[in-house]
């Protein structure tokens, strides 16, 4: 019996448990949409507006600003990972929606551009700095000071790039007070209520990464419920889907590359590159998703423009996890820098 499981569990073991649990929720609203829309009988438009605005203060909450300033010291380094974050990668958004504008959907091509403009993420991108034996406090600074600056600059992004291309309407300033009252307003609460729960939270690391998650996973839930009921997906083809992988792929080999050739291009240490590079391609799920539901409020497709992030999460997880092993196994001796690189 044993032997008939070892496939299955090394399959397990292969794939992210929550990703197993975000394709199934997207299975099941793909099969019974009308359950899990946003007016539907869960009242899932109401329960993840709750559900953002409670991740928010969580991260509040639970955002130590003594880390933030033992990480704040190295300007070069912080300066490069938010320069790649929210003016390399939107640039090459933008060079991606033109070219592509008449051979992709108008939706899906702003769900890219969507991608571009999101902050780092916080929890991988600190967790593979460690395991590649980088500079930590840097990564956690970074990652944090990404993610607020992107609570502004990414609806300002879009709100901008929707106007001038066309693509659709996006009232810059309800996208920015929907932003203020769903994430900052939660986030500043958590923050005042740091003194009191933020040791109570550092000691229950589960429980909050289990409720980002389960955000995470009604939302998807929802929008695709929403864009199935709406007929969305007989729109397409599964062509559009594979350029959507695609377009991804391209997109992570590129960054990787660019932020690595330019780190050491700037003589950053192993240490710094590994924070660079890690900081400055990845992209927030946890983030994105509960942004693109108050950036898109009520739009049809907000299954599809969601996409391009749910894959590019996926691959920059496998793909840097990779990267990470070969940091972690370098030699530290000075003369075998450009061995670790190889």
């Amino acid at each position: 019996m044993s032997a008939i499981l070892t496939p299955f569990k090394k399959l397990y073991d292969l794939i992210d448990g929550f990703v197993l649990i975000m394709l199934t929720a997207i299975a099941v609203a793909l099969i019974a949409p009308e359950v899990g829309t946003g007016d539907g009988p869960l009242h899932l438009g109401i329960v993840t507006n709750l559900g953002v605005a409670l991740v928010f203060f969580l991260h509040g909450a639970a955002l130590s600003r003594d880390k933030l300033v033992a990480g704040a010291r190295h300007w070069r380094l912080h300066v490069f990972v938010q320069a790649f974050t929210y003016v390399v990668f939107p640039v090459v958004g933008v060079v991606l929606m033109f070219a592509l504008r008449d051979k992709l959907p108008a939706d899906l091509l702003l769900g890219v551009f969507f991608l571009c403009v999101l902050p780092s993420t916080v929890s991988s991108s600190v967790a593979m700095t460690s395991m590649a034996r980088g500079n930590v406090p840097g990564a956690i600074f970074n990652a944090t000071i990404s993610g607020l600056i992107g609570m502004a600059l990414t609806p300002l992004l879009m709100g901008l790039v929707i106007s001038a291309s066309g693509t659709g309407n996006m009232p810059l300033g309800r996208a920015l007070t929907g932003v203020a009252l769903q994430l900052l307003l939660p986030f500043a609460l958590g923050q005042l209520a740091r003194p009191l729960i933020g040791n109570w939270l550092a000691k229950k690391k589960q429980i909050t990464s289990k409720i980002d998650r389960g955000v995470i996973v009604l939302i998807v839930y929802s929008s695709f419920c929403d864009a199935t009921a709406a007929g969305l997906w007989h729109q397409y083809h599964w062509q559009t889907i594979g350029a959507v992988m695609g377009i991804a792929a391209i997109l992570l080999i590129v960054v990787l590359g660019a932020t690595t050739f330019v780190a050491r291009r700037l003589g950053f240490s192993v240490e710094d590159e590994i924070t660079a590079v890690f900081c400055g391609s990845k992209k927030s799920l946890a983030n994105g998703i509960p942004m693109a539901k108050i950036l898109f409020a009520g739009h049809p497709a907000l299954g599809l423009l969601v996409l391009p992030l749910m894959v590019y999460h996926q691959l920059q997880l496998i793909v840097c996890s990779v990267i990470a092993g070969r940091y972690a196994s370098r030699n530290d001796a000075p003369e075998a820098r450009g061995t670790a690189r190889a």
